[in-house]
């Protein structure tokens, strides 16, 4: 069915997020919470990106896949997302791994995630469903790739990155034709194939796919039924449309969503602590590559009642303040000097200390005197007076976690072991 111009497909769509995953590169951040429900950018958790997008899309139709310690990012949901109303034919439903299919079987993959919830899907009554990765930071309008998928009569969109080839090996890579269908379809592979007319760089996959939903239904009751299969959309699925149907890829430069001051596309997968401490940190810039500033295409989140933000003392070497900074509410800033960082809410520094590229996530104390040079502080973490984080490698490495790049990850675990080997 070809669209009218006044229709928006989005609302005949609905938004499958998957967000089961733990994100173990992350290391300790994920050890209480699934990467989706990392904290990002002062105030949001990184799943808010996916379903912010779903939002401002015009998508009113929900489901969230959730399975790796999930508490966390059910309660932020629940807090944050709650003004989906039934009576106006509004739905976001979390769906937590519950043996629904099985007792003994829980989400066995990105596909199998989808099948054990076909009923559900089924009620919604659409004629779309657009597979979402809820781990990844981008701004992007799907009413745009919807259009594409119904204009081309694809039985698959897939939501495509131009990335250099040299960096390709590290994604799943699609070769296409001159009109963009897909012809293979690569998992990471060694020598990736290069867009058509452009040798340097390659079409990567963002995890992001648009399917007609009785296609999808009776892909996914077949795929159920394969011994061999791994259930997986990456893996199975979209391979076996790419040789046996019709796969198209949709560039993320013709639906990315910019307010005018990014100079290019912006999509980031935060899985590292590295990735994830660079992202942030780059939001301090004058103009930075991501703009949370703008209302016209908002990241929504829960939206928590506090103080503003204050900064106290004015002394030489001990003045509150904060140069090319973000600081969130209930944030105060005592004494303390404040540098090219990312203050999440309720962030609490004191008297003497110092802070170069740190994030901290909310919740943090920094006592007194002490010195912070890129790192990044789990929640609720005290640091405790003096304590000097981020220039000295082999003694940062003795006590936390610190990447081959120089960035130190602090949690209050690492803090007790610590001071309890220092007696």
């Amino acid at each position: 069915m070809q669209p009218t111009p006044n229709t928006r497909l989005s609302s005949r769509a609905m938004a499958f997020v998957l967000a089961g995953g733990r994100g173990s590169r992350l290391k300790e951040l994920t050890d209480r919470r699934a990467k989706p429900a990392v904290y990002f950018g002062g105030k949001t958790r990184i799943i808010d990106f996916a379903l912010s997008n779903a939002v401002n899309s015009g998508i009113r139709k929900m489901a969230i896949a959730t399975q790796y310690k999930a508490h966390s990012l059910i309660r932020h949901c629940q807090r944050g997302w709650n003004f989906f109303r039934a009576e106006r034919n509004e739905y976001l439903d979390i769906l937590p791994a519950s043996q629904r299919v099985d007792e003994n079987k829980w989400y066995m993959g990105t596909a199998d995630a989808v099948t054990q919830n076909i009923d559900i899907v089924d009620d919604y009554g659409v004629d779309y469903v657009i597979i979402l990765a809820g781990d990844h930071i981008y701004k992007m309008d799907y009413e745009v790739m919807l259009r594409q998928h119904v204009e081309t009569g694809a039985d698959v969109t897939v939501g495509c990155l131009t990335v250099p080839r040299a960096e390709a090996s590290a994604f799943g890579v699609m070769a296409v034709d001159k009109t963009r269908r897909i012809t293979s379809f690569l998992e990471k592979p060694k020598d990736p194939p290069a867009m058509p007319g452009d040798p340097d760089n390659a079409l990567a996959s963002m995890g992001i796919y648009v399917f007609n939903w009785p296609f999808l239904r009776d892909l996914l009751i077949r795929d159920a039924e394969d011994p061999n299969s791994s259930h997986d959309f990456g893996h199975d699925l979209i391979p076996d449309i790419v040789k046996n149907g019709k796969a198209m890829a949709h560039l993320f430069s013709e639906s990315c969503v910019t307010s005018g001051i990014e100079d290019e596309p912006y999509w980031r997968d935060v899985g590292t602590i590295d990735a994830f401490w660079q992202a942030n940190i780059d939001l301090t810039d004058f103009t930075p590559k991501l703009d949370l500033y703008d209302n016209s295409w908002p990241i929504w989140t829960y939206a928590e009642i506090n103080p503003p933000a204050k900064f106290i003392h004015d002394e030489d070497g001990r003045r509150g303040s904060a140069i090319s900074s973000l600081v969130s509410g209930n944030c105060i800033i005592s004494g303390s000097e404040i540098r090219n960082s990312l203050l999440f809410t309720g962030c609490r520094t004191h008297s003497f200390s110092e802070l170069s590229s740190v994030v901290a996530l909310p919740y943090v104390t920094v006592n007194r005197q002490a010195r912070l040079k890129n790192c990044v502080i789990d929640r609720g973490v005290d640091i405790p007076q003096g304590l000097i984080v981020g220039e000295d490698p082999e003694e940062d490495a003795k006590w936390f976690r610190r990447t081959d790049s120089g960035i130190v990850l602090v949690t209050q675990d690492m803090i007790a072991a610590r001071a309890a080997a220092k007696g």
